[in-house]
């Protein structure tokens, strides 16, 4: 008695669902827990913070130091961060911003080399571009 043919197919459609199930699952559990300064709160581990800059931006030795607050939102929300490593060029006060680190003691231990600043919304020539 030869097997069907119809029972390879499913078999080996069960173990490729399964071998891409395996996959998707190992590489979902990587992912980094990504929050707002009003969200963090005790957070454990690594996380992706996300938000608005607001001043002072301070230079600590090669510490850069400034605070977050929640983008587009009027929630006094404000996390201290305290990085170090290369700075993006667009970044200043009011530019939105994600960082990724832990809490430590109320405030948030920045990964090295791991600011990003997110490109404005538009495009606004400058008032003396505008004049030629």
């Amino acid at each position: 008695m030869g097997a069907s043919p119809a029972r390879l197919v499913i078999a080996l459609s069960v173990a490729a669902a399964l071998a891409i199930f395996v996959v998707y699952t190992a590489l979902a559990g990587n992912g980094v827990a990504q929050l707002t300064p009003s969200t963090i709160g005790t957070a454990k581990g690594n996380v992706l913070l996300v938000g608005k800059v607001v001043g002072p931006v301070q230079h600590v030795g090669d510490t850069l130091r400034f605070a977050v607050k929640d983008i587009g939102d009027k929630k006094p929300a404000r996390v201290d961060v305290s990085y170090s490593g290369s700075v993006p060029s667009l970044f200043r006060t009011g530019r939105d911003i994600s960082v990724a680190g832990v809490m430590r003691h109320g405030r948030f231990a920045a990964t090295r080399d791991s600011l990003i600043t997110k490109c404005p919304d538009h495009y606004a020539p400058s008032s003396a571009s505008s004049k030629t």
